[in-house]
């Protein structure tokens, strides 16, 4: 393998570690993930109206992305705990699913990029919003968790479809 194609988190006889990033310059990065939650058009209609019965949905969903960006290195090994100065959840609907749009944006001026803390955003969300309206449709899927773009850092920008 070609030291731009190898796993950075694993040493040469197999064994996981923590990237050293003490060497990196800071930099401002920004990482965009996005996720899907299928539902009955039922279901959407309950949610957009604000009547599912645990509260809002919405509301809820944005604040525990936020929550779980901000503890990403607790809940997957080998990240490194960020300094985080943004993170943003936005849902909007997707009647053609029909359901729920998830895009999250974390942002950090760091030593190394925030793609964790993104998709981790988006999935908690996604999980989220399930959670609070499953008692009408336990029938709801996620898909589609993507990292959609990140800006900065040594390997530069990335933007899905490119």
């Amino acid at each position: 393998m070609s030291s731009g194609t190898s796993l950075t988190h694993i040493g040469a006889s197999g064994e996981a570690h923590m990237v050293d990033v003490g060497e990196k310059a800071e930099t401002v990065r920004t990482a965009v993930a996005e996720g899907f939650v299928s539902m009955r058009p039922e279901t959407l209609r309950t949610i957009l109206e604000g009547n599912a019965k645990k509260g809002d949905v919405l509301g809820t969903a944005r604040i525990a992305g936020i929550m779980a960006a901000k503890k990403t290195h607790e809940l997957i090994p080998l990240c490194h705990p960020l300094l985080l100065t943004k993170v943003s959840v936005d849902i909007e609907p997707e009647h053609a699913l029909p359901g729920l749009k998830v895009t999250a944006l974390a942002r950090v001026t760091g030593k190394t990029g925030v793609e964790m803390e993104a998709l981790t955003a988006a999935s908690v969300a996604c999980l989220t919003i399930y959670d609070m309206a499953k008692a009408v449709d336990r029938a709801m899927s996620i898909s589609g968790i993507r990292l959609v773009e990140k800006t900065g850092g040594k390997s530069g920008d990335y933007k899905a479809g490119d």
